[in-house]
């Protein structure tokens, strides 16, 4: 059923990594398997059986050829560094490589203990193996760089966290599991030539353009187009509301996409200091703190690097800061294109900024919906009905948007396109579907007692975020106040 391994990892000196065979499990079921992914992964679907898989995705049996091993990796959590942290819960099968002659890792999480424990049972409860499914899967709908779900098996037992919980296992593809904290982890200990290892390891997998370079020139070039991504990824997070919710350096992956779905959720009213995770007391990363974090773990990348960049460390030094400052740069220009894009707009002009953050201060009085006050414009474009509708229901009545409206409209009047060409630009853009917390919440609880359909139902609204859903449940629907999900935790 799986496709060839190819072991890169297993392969590396034994001390970035450990042998961890999966613990086995009472009662393995698989409650979700994303068939689309496994097809673009190389998987015969032809010969799938549910109970077989059952068996490999939850660390049972393993698949033929995979070698699992727990990945060695350290990281800054909430400022304060940890010199080994490790894959406490999670093995990585190995690597494949899928239709498209992209390498991905096949990761099992919630597999059981491993060397980097340090003293948890290394299980996962159902309720965040189902949350980082739904999420994953709604972000790379939205068009988001992410790690994605393949699978998840329920596993017949209970985990105990603050009250005893179904546990599960996920399995996650990404493109590969190499974080700021893999390279700090060694970095911490002088182990120049382990992190040599991993920045050429993830050239060779991520920026296959900087291999001809010169050394120095190489890494300074691996520490650069680092930042842009980071920059664009954390530009598209606040494209859509989204809230990491724990963006230590361990969470920070060098490809680019986004990586553990722990506390995370997309906002419901607007505003910029929202945080949900119930560990984020002071509000470290909270919605608007996000590009200056992604900022921050990007340095103690750069810190890492540094023996590589030049011999001279003062030298060093100076090349690295010059690119760690291009990052904010880099990410208004990524965060603009994202926010122009949600506003209908293709050419640039100069008071497209000031349009953008009006819009978002009045969506931030009025207390209006992330999702829907852009998703809404098009309704508005349409006649006076929409913009009607939009006024009330977001707003509370009609003038609160009407002078910027009538901006908007101005500025749109200089793009080459008619209103309808505009509507149809802007529901290309602006979701009308996001996995609500409150609606995740729902799946999880019914799931917990044994009930899948509500999972499977916003599972698939939340993978056609852009069509209006039809059906009994309504998926664009802001939460009661009596609905609302105010915190979300993380589940290890």
């Amino acid at each position: 059923m799986f496709p060839p391994f190819t072991l890169r990892y297993a392969r590396f000196p034994d001390r970035l990594r450990a042998p961890a065979r999966p613990a086995p499990v009472e009662r393995p079921e698989l409650v979700a398997f994303n068939r689309p992914l496994a097809e673009s992964l190389g998987f015969d679907l032809d010969a799938f059986d549910p109970e077989r898989a059952a068996e490999l995705l939850s660390g049972n049996a393993l698949p033929e050829g995979a070698e699992p091993v727990a990945l060695a990796y350290a990281g800054h959590q909430f400022g304060n560094f940890v010199p080994q942290l490790g894959d406490g819960r999670a093995v990585l099968l190995g690597e494949v490589t899928d239709r498209a002659g992209r390498v991905r890792d096949l990761q099992l999480k919630g597999s059981g203990r491993t060397p980097f424990s340090r003293g948890g049972d290394g299980r996962a409860p159902l309720g965040p193996v189902l949350r980082e499914y739904l999420v994953s899967e709604a972000m790379h709908a939205l068009g988001v760089p992410t790690t994605r779900a393949l699978a998840a098996v329920t596993t017949g037992e209970t985990v105990y966290r603050h009250v005893p919980e179904p546990g599960a296992v996920l399995t996650r593809v990404a493109a590969s599991h190499l974080r700021v904290g893999t390279f700090q982890y060694f970095a911490a200990r002088d182990d120049q030539e382990a992190v040599r290892l991993l920045a050429d390891e993830a050239i060779e997998r991520h920026y296959p353009h900087l291999a001809d370079r010169d050394e120095g020139e190489r890494y300074l070039g691996l520490l650069e187009a680092t930042v842009e991504r980071q920059a664009e990824l954390v530009a598209r997070w606040m494209g859509v509301g989204f809230i990491h919710g724990v963006m230590n350096t361990d969470n920070a992956a060098i490809s680019g996409e986004t990586i553990d779905y722990g506390p995370c959720a997309f906002m419901d009213a607007y505003d910029p200091r929202t945080v949900f995770s119930s560990i984020d007391e002071r509000g470290r990363y909270a919605f608007v703190n996000q590009p200056p974090i992604a900022q921050w773990n990007l340095a103690r990348f750069a810190e890492t690097l540094l023996a590589l960049i030049d011999e001279d460390r003062e030298r060093a030094i100076e090349r690295a800061t010059a690119v760690l400052k291009a990052f904010e740069d880099r990410f208004e220009a990524s965060r603009m294109r994202v926010m122009r894009a949600k506003l209908g707009l293709v050419t640039e002009e100069e008071g497209d900024a000031a349009l953008v953050e009006d819009w978002l201060a009045a969506m931030q009085a009025a207390r209006a919906d992330f999702t829907l006050s852009f998703r809404h414009l098009a309704d508005a474009l349409e006649g006076p009905e929409g913009e009607a509708r939009l006024a009330a229901e977001l707003f509370g009545d009609r003038e609160a948007p009407e002078a910027w409206l009538s901006r908007w409209r101005e500025r749109l009047s200089r793009e080459d396109a008619d209103a309808a060409e505009l509507a149809r630009r802007l529901r290309g853009v602006n979701p009308a579907v996001i996995p609500r917390n409150h609606r995740v919440a729902e799946a999880i609880a019914a799931a917990e007692n044994d009930d899948f359909g509500p999972f499977e139902a916003l599972l698939a609204a939340i993978t056609r975020p852009f069509e209006a859903p039809t059906g009994e449940v309504d998926y664009t629907r802001p939460p009661q106040d009596d609905e609302r999900v105010l915190r979300t935790f993380c589940g290890t």
